[in-house]
């Protein structure tokens, strides 16, 4: 723990490096889609991955997060297809907690780095398979 001036800690973190290139796709239950996870804390739901959407890949129904979700886009082209909002190489997408979104289509192969600051899902959306996929 790290001492602050008010006599509080805070968490201190462990000093990371991880090389992506080095791992494994791992496919979600959800066609066409594949994350690399970075990083996460177990105890809050929070967390930082590579996701891949293959050209054609789509989350089916709207829906809504449990925490704050950041999207920050490396290539391709993905779509929110109800409000229209996209993301190509160099945009940020914040999603605030409880808004409903979605759906979603990956009009080309797309990887975007996905952060959430808690926990994925309120409850597991139907279109995953096992709760590894929606944590």
């Amino acid at each position: 723990m790290n001492p602050l001036s008010n006599n509080q800690t805070i968490p201190s973190l462990e000093e990371i490096l991880i090389q992506s290139n080095d791992m494994e796709w791992r496919a979600k239950s959800l066609q066409g889609v594949h994350e690399k996870m970075l990083w996460r804390d177990d105890a809050t739901g929070a967390s930082v991955a590579l996701i891949k959407f293959e050209k054609g890949a789509s989350i089916p129904t709207p829906h809504l997060h449990a925490s704050n979700q950041m999207m920050f886009c490396l290539s391709g082209h993905y779509e929110y297809t109800k409000t229209g909002v996209t993301l190509k190489p160099g945009s940020f997408y914040c999603n605030p907690k409880g808004n409903v979104h979605g759906p979603t289509i990956a009009h080309e192969d797309t990887v975007v780095v996905e952060i959430y600051d808690g926990p994925h899902y309120p409850v597991r959306p139907d279109w995953y398979d096992n709760d590894e996929d929606a944590r």
